[in-house]
């Protein structure tokens, strides 16, 4: 009030009195609320951007975790008074057999369901059992670990989070891929896939209920939905997609591609058999030119002759990369061979700007061509930490100050880091528990599907609260 009537105030008046107290109104019903309005929008403005920054941080490495290849998975959706489903799903996804077990509240039928999931794991050769971390988690978890070393039986488990299993199998999407399964049964489908391919399986659900963020229904939808769908085309990008074996849900997130023309992919491979070339994309209907020319550097056909369709060299580049080969003494079949594992460091022996400048592209082309060609079909989440396998396990009376622990990272938020240790409920190591020097956000340290050593500081059984330091724990 005082600047204003610096401002506006000319003389000590009755004049000045009236001008004054119009100047007290103003900013009492109409200045003072703008401010407050104006401030308020801008600082939830800010904070928006800052939670959908961590969540889509999170979404991109829970998405790029490492899939558990060539492994037959036993998937298991603990409930009590629904019973456990169960659903053994094959190396490729498919699904080979399902079954119902009551081992919980009010059933209790214990001795009928080890007999049971021995007869399944024996059955079909399973060697992981996916186990989703909702409601009986802790009952299963122990069931299952009583029958591996009851059986002998080489076999593992791991707890998975089944945030957005009942969404996805509820969905239209489950419906059309799993008609003949009940809505339960898909979710231990989902439980199983979602530990042998994450993004894979977590491409089918909407982002906003996979639960790795914060704040999420506050968040304006549009800029939230726009985030986290730009985060998974990334990564289904970063990682390409094999056309003969993906989803149409999986190949609709591919850059050029839409639902429409990936429905039509997988019908054409179901009319016609597997693709044995990139170029018979361009068969499939509706897929023009653009979209070809867009989205199949990230499609991936193992089956072709050439190996250059299972790399992510993209075919305008072909020539290019056999001038480089041309170049540096090798073939394609050393491409096929995986001998060309020294093929980066011999173009920076050559000179990059040189061997550019000869094929005719950029530096940055020459790079990826090069690293292409080193692993052929290399899936990028290989050099990321894998999923902790148990067989045994942790009650969280076992727990104890000081005890150090192996954790998988579950969430990071603002202001710490959820740590799944083995226990049913997630350990939090506070940001001043994360390392020993200051940091703005834990993200700075850790990421979700990191793999972490931890201590015990606290545990509170009644709150079911463990808190947990990373900085305490002994360096890995």
């Amino acid at each position: 009030l005082e600047a204003i009537r610096r401002k506006t105030v000319m003389a000590n008046n009755a004049c000045g009195r009236v001008v004054m107290e119009a100047a007290a109104d103003s900013w009492k019903r109409l200045i003072a609320p703008s401010m407050e309005n104006e401030t308020f929008r801008e600082l939830f403005e800010n904070a928006s951007e800052q939670a959908i920054r961590v969540f889509a941080e999170n979404l991109h490495h829970l998405l790029m975790q490492p899939p558990i290849a060539g492994r037959t998975v036993l998937g298991w959706d603990p409930a009590f008074r629904t019973g456990c489903k169960l659903a053994v799903v094959d190396a490729t996804g498919r699904v080979l057999d399902t079954a119902v077990v009551y081992p919980t509240q009010p059933f209790n039928k214990i001795a009928e369901t080890k007999r049971k999931v021995t007869d399944l794991l024996k059955k079909h050769k399973v060697t992981v059992i996916s186990i989703g971390n909702g409601t009986a988690s802790r009952e299963s978890e122990k069931i299952v670990a009583e029958l591996i070393a009851e059986s002998g039986l080489p076999v593992q488990y791991a707890i998975v989070s089944e945030a957005g299993a009942s969404v996805y199998s509820a969905s239209k999407l489950a419906s059309e891929e799993f008609p003949e399964y009940d809505v339960n049964l898909r979710s231990a489908v989902s439980i199983a896939r979602r530990l042998q391919d994450p993004l894979a399986e977590l491409v089918k659900i909407d982002p906003k209920a996979i639960g790795v963020g914060q704040y999420q229904h506050d968040m304006p939808p549009k800029r939230l939905d726009e985030a986290l769908n730009g985060v998974v085309e990334d990564c289904v990008n970063a990682v390409g997609v094999d056309v003969n074996t993906a989803s149409a849900s999986l190949l609709g997130r591919v850059s050029g591609l839409n639902a429409a023309t990936a429905k039509n992919i997988v019908k054409y491979r179901e009319e016609n058999g597997a693709f044995t070339g990139r170029r018979q994309l361009l068969k499939v209907p509706k897929l023009g030119p653009k979209a070809f020319q867009q989205s199949v550097g990230f499609l991936r056909v193992p089956e072709s002759k050439s190996v250059l369709d299972n790399t992510g060299v993209h075919p305008e580049s072909y020539a290019a990369a056999q001038g480089l080969l041309d170049l540096c003494g090798y073939t394609l079949a050393d491409v096929s061979a995986g001998r060309l594992v020294a093929l980066p460091e011999k173009v920076k022996a050559l000179g990059e700007e040189n061997v550019a400048c000869q094929l005719d592209i950029g530096v940055p082309t020459l790079r990826d061509v090069a690293a292409e060609l080193a692993k052929p079909g290399r899936d990028v989440r290989d050099d990321l930490p894998a999923p902790i396998l148990r067989t045994d396990v942790l009650e969280i009376k076992d727990l104890a100050p000081g005890m150090v622990l192996t954790g998988t990272v579950r969430n990071v938020v603002d202001f710490g880091v959820f740590v799944d240790i083995g226990v049913h409920q997630d350990g939090l190591v506070h940001i001043s528990q994360v390392c020993n020097r200051f940091i703005r956000h834990p993200s700075e340290i850790v990421s979700v599907g990191d793999v972490v050593k931890v201590t015990v500081l606290e545990v509170d059984e009644k709150k079911r609260r463990i808190s947990l330091s990373m900085k305490q724990a002994p360096k890995q």
